[in-house]
């Protein structure tokens, strides 16, 4: 097996600091004001540089290089030029990572992972890959841009050429940009018709000066990426999910299969059969004011929850959240009170997504 772990190198570093104005891996949290730049992305096109992403590549036998199980969801089974969200998990059935895998041909794979959480999903992965394979993590040398919103594709179609109107919900394509071998796909994190283009990071700030130039877009920070993803109701790798959290108690058990051999598959099992005594649910307050990480959930004041993630929503005029609550009390409807012990705000369980106009699925 061959293994690569490229180190990173400053190019990438200045290419990533000349789109956001921050060095290294900090991203801004705004550019023209967070409430702005989400509804912007509701109605038109926000772009995220979102370079401090991870990426691998595979090359080898898929089904019978050991990969396989490296992950709780089939990914020998993906087609080419298609992708699919699942987790990896450790022994006890926690979450170590969300992730995407790409199909890039019968015997190539791309996985991409969170930032913080690279180097740790780059060694375990590894520890599943028997001889004959080569893996290779490319996050240095790899770019990410998103390009989010209702409009996006006719951009996309104007700039890269028509074909980028057939790629459908988790699927890609391989295009040449800016004379570089480039990926676009169509995943999405903001709930809103949008793509992802992977890119040399040598042509990052290039590509990124050229579609700020379009009057259609306008660049996002973290704050508004966050916004979007809690009104869809996805969640934030180490706030939301973590090592301790299994996809179950997530309420993310539509991404788990029980039909293959994988690490942690005897939690999720006992897990399925028994039930989970807490579980994920999301919440809209009665009001502007918003949850905040680390909010307890009272229901008849007894305390029956945490919020992990909370905020105002500029699309629905009111405080958001979502958080781990009694299993019996995750139902839409039910009233709770969410408290730091100086603050208590009224809200309700609510289905997700909380926002239920995203045009990420439109054909």
């Amino acid at each position: 097996m061959s293994i690569k772990n490229t180190p990173i190198y400053d190019s990438h570093l200045r290419a990533g600091a000349r789109m956001t104005d921050f060095a290294g891996w900090n991203l801004p949290i705004q550019y023209t004001g967070i409430i702005d730049e989400a509804l912007h992305c509701r109605k038109s096109i926000s772009l995220f540089d979102t370079c401090h992403m991870g990426q691998f590549t595979f090359k080898g036998d898929i089904a019978n290089c050991g990969i396989e199980n490296a992950f709780c969801f089939p990914i020998s089974d993906i087609k080419i030029g298609r992708c699919r969200y699942g987790f990896i998990l450790n022994g006890i059935g926690g979450i170590i990572d969300d992730l995407i895998v790409y199909r890039i041909a019968a015997d190539e794979l791309m996985i991409v992972v969170n930032a913080v959480t690279t180097e740790n999903d780059f060694e375990t992965i590894t520890q599943d890959i028997g001889d004959g394979a080569e893996f290779e993590n490319i996050s240095s040398i790899t770019a990410k841009i998103d390009v989010q919103g209702p409009l996006s594709r006719n951009l996309m179609a104007e700039r890269f050429g028509d074909e980028i109107r057939s790629i459908p919900y988790f699927g890609f394509i391989k295009k040449n940009i800016l004379g570089k071998d480039a990926i676009i796909s169509r995943t999405g994190y903001t709930g809103e018709l949008g793509y992802e283009i992977y890119i040399d990071a040598y042509a990052a700030a290039e590509l990124w000066d050229s579609l700020c130039e379009d009057e259609r877009v306008k660049p996002a920070g973290l704050g508004a990426r966050d916004i979007l993803r809690l009104e869809m109701g996805y969640c934030l790798y180490g706030s939301d999910i973590d090592d301790m959290t299994t996809p179950i108690e997530a309420d993310l058990g539509v991404f788990v299969v029980t039909d293959k051999e994988y690490r942690g598959i005897r939690g999720i099992l006992q897990q399925k059969e028994q039930g989970v005594p807490r579980i994920r649910a999301g919440f809209i307050t009665h009001s502007r004011r918003s949850p905040r990480h680390g909010y307890k959930i009272f229901h008849d004041d007894v305390m029956s929850g945490e919020i992990t993630s909370g905020t105002f929503s500029p699309t629905l005029d009111s405080g958001i959240g979502m958080g781990y609550i009694d299993t019996g009390l995750a139902k839409p409807g039910t009233k709770v009170v969410l408290t730091d012990g100086r603050v208590s705000i009224d809200a309700e369980i609510a289905e997700f997504p909380l926002y239920k106009n995203g045009t990420a699925r439109n054909k």
